[in-house]
């Protein structure tokens, strides 16, 4: 008899994650905030990586001055492979996959929580959890203003209240 692998396709892989989970850390918050974290590190590495080559393959070419650097996350690339592009592309791919993935794992976790304290999930939790996701990610932006912390606060506490109640529609 053939394998069930074989005759199984790359979603339905990807699929089966959400039902078993790919990590046993030996508690399930600790499962939900790892296996969150995994996740959106791997998707802030894709949009790093596919943003960086984006620059180098039709920015790359052009002579970069004052105006444009300000514009660019790293000016210093001017559609040169060599080991300073690499460096950055590798130093952008690493801080956007922690930052998704911090984002990610605290959503989850703080989501996961909720729900054990109150015994039901429902779009209360995603608000909250959203909220202070969105506030603690603010915390590590280098403008600290109460206007951004506030702003990044109920923008996190929309799109998880809306990202919910959508789901729930499905």
């Amino acid at each position: 008899m053939g394998s069930d692998l074989e005759t199984r396709s790359f979603l339905d892989e990807l699929r089966s994650f959400d039902k078993a989970g790919f990590l046993d850390l030996g508690n399930p918050l600790l499962n939900h905030v790892a296996e969150s974290f995994v996740k959106a590190a791997g998707i802030g590495a894709i949009k790093a990586v596919a943003k960086e080559s984006f620059h180098l393959a039709f920015h790359g070419s052009k002579p970069a001055t004052a105006k444009n650097n300000k514009k660019l996350p790293f000016p210093h690339l001017k559609g040169e492979t060599n080991k300073r592009s690499l460096e950055a592309m590798v130093k952008r791919t690493g801080k956007e996959s922690l930052e998704w993935g911090l984002a990610a794992g605290l959503y989850s976790g703080i989501t996961y929580g909720l729900q054990e304290a109150r015994g039901t999930h429902d779009w209360k939790n995603s608000a909250v959890a959203g909220a202070l996701t969105g506030m603690t990610m603010a915390l590590t932006c280098e403008r600290g203003s109460h206007e951004h912390l506030l702003r990044s606060a109920v923008t996190g506490a929309a799109i998880s209240t809306a990202a919910n109640l959508i789901t729930g529609m499905l």
